[in-house]
């Protein structure tokens, strides 16, 4: 029989695997937009076919382009009717060693009916980096459909963790599975009897893309590609790649007025002169970039800080975490499993998911609020977040001065939602489409 002590035990061994892997984790030190929202969260996966299309894995020189039907799966977070306070499960998610398998836990809670509206709520798309998975930002989906919104996260094929392929074919799809999930999406909604009818309104459509979802995000947006990327040896094969060519007639078609605001993470490929000037001129759509100063992977001045620089022709800001690397805001804490060393990779996987300088919860939360504002700003036209994104630019350059009342005085200039002393480390600058890049 077991002692009083051993039944606590198991009761303290069976609270905390309940909640092994948290990804809906905020600090009491987060900025104010950081927290969830009101609505309870339900989260359902779909699996899909995009058909007929190229399959650039098979392409061989001097032979007919192939053809194939692309699957993608998704997972769909919404606002549900359910209060429940029972933790959600993910169960089976694979980590960056394509073979070591998780539990995850959250606020959603699986199969949930979801709670309907008189008008729909506006869609987001999350897109993972290479390789990911669609659990990767997960964070970002829980947070964002309890503040009403519907978010779709894809499993890129060829470029998850466990069916990692050839870079080329990445190159390629990743703008067209983007494109594909928004018009999915709006079939989903109008369909009689699918739990999306009526609930999702593609007209007020965000994308967010992390390092190569990032990249995706850039074409999607507007930004047609290089003929020097098109003619990599290491990219995708036979030009595939000139389906986003800028000035090309299929890269106008992917471009859709139902994407009204862009965050990219990292994303890569301007350090590699995927683009230049003119075709980034070609984004029209407000986008706000995200990235480390310390980025060694899609790099700082010659990646993401001259994507914000040389996206002459809309609105764009540039969120900066000091010192931190590739994965800074987009990515979901390290699972426990991830600590272990990997024989496979030659690393710990928890060098995929972490940074060496910041905290992973701390660089979520920031992305949590920022990405709030953002998408209530443009998707939602609440006109009050925006004084969320109206800030002093270098954090360290902001005065947090409040008087006896606690209210602020004219000197006050600290970042709005920011507890005093908790905006050390960031730089959130903003231009206007009028703004012209900085000549070097």
């Amino acid at each position: 029989m077991f002692s009083k002590l051993s039944s606590v035990l198991i009761g303290v061994v069976i609270s905390s695997s309940s909640i092994a892997n948290p990804i809906d984790q905020v600090r009491p030190d987060a900025p104010e937009l950081a927290n969830f929202g009101s609505f309870s969260i339900g989260v359902r996966t779909i699996d899909m076919v995009n058909f007929d299309q190229l399959d650039v894995l098979s392409i061989k020189d001097g032979t007919s382009a192939p053809r194939y039907d692309r699957p993608l799966r998704l997972e769909v977070w919404y606002p549900a009717v359910s209060k429940s306070i029972k933790r959600g499960v993910y169960e089976d998610v694979y980590l960056r060693d394509g073979k070591t398998s998780v539990t995850l836990t959250g606020k959603a809670q699986r199969d949930l009916p979801p709670l309907k509206t008189d008008a729909p709520y506006p869609f987001i798309i999350l897109s993972h980096g290479y390789p990911g998975n669609r659990f990767l930002l997960s964070h970002l989906g829980e947070n964002l459909a309890s503040k009403g919104y519907v978010v779709a996260s894809i499993d890129h094929t060829d470029s998850t963790y466990n069916d990692q392929s050839a870079f080329g074919s990445t190159l390629v799809n990743r703008p067209l599975d983007q494109m594909f999930v928004l018009n999915e999406m709006d079939t989903f909604s109008k369909e009689p009897n699918h739990f999306l009818e009526g609930l999702v309104d593609v007209n007020h459509t965000g994308l967010i893309g992390y390092s190569m979802g990032g990249y995706g995000a850039v074409i999607s947006a507007g930004a047609g590609v290089t003929q020097k990327s098109i003619d990599y040896a290491w990219g995708a094969p036979n030009s595939a790649l000139s389906i986003h060519k800028v000035g090309s007639q299929s890269h106008q078609s992917l471009l859709d007025p139902r994407l009204k605001a862009v965050i990219a993470f990292a994303p890569w490929g301007k350090n590699h002169d995927f683009w230049d000037v003119k075709g980034l001129s070609g984004i029209q759509v407000p986008i706000m970039y995200v990235a480390g100063s310390d980025d060694d992977v899609s790099g700082y001045e010659n990646g993401v800080r001259s994507l914000f620089e040389e996206s002459i022709n809309t609105d764009r800001y540039l969120l900066t975490y000091q010192y931190a690397n590739h994965n800074a805001g987009a990515t979901m804490p390290a699972p426990k499993e991830s600590w272990k060393y990997s024989d496979s990779l030659g690393f710990a996987p928890f060098e995929h998911y972490a940074d060496a300088v910041w905290d992973s919860v701390r660089m979520n939360n920031i992305a949590q609020h920022f990405t709030t504002a953002f998408m209530a700003t443009y998707l939602k036209q609440e006109s009050e977040k925006k004084s969320y994104l109206d800030l002093v630019p270098h954090s360290v350059d902001a005065v947090f001065n409040l008087d006896k009342d606690q209210k602020p005085t004219k000197e006050h200039s600290y970042w709005k939602g920011f507890p005093n002393r908790t905006a050390k480390g960031l730089s959130f600058e903003f231009k206007s489409k009028t703004s012209r890049p900085i000549k070097k």
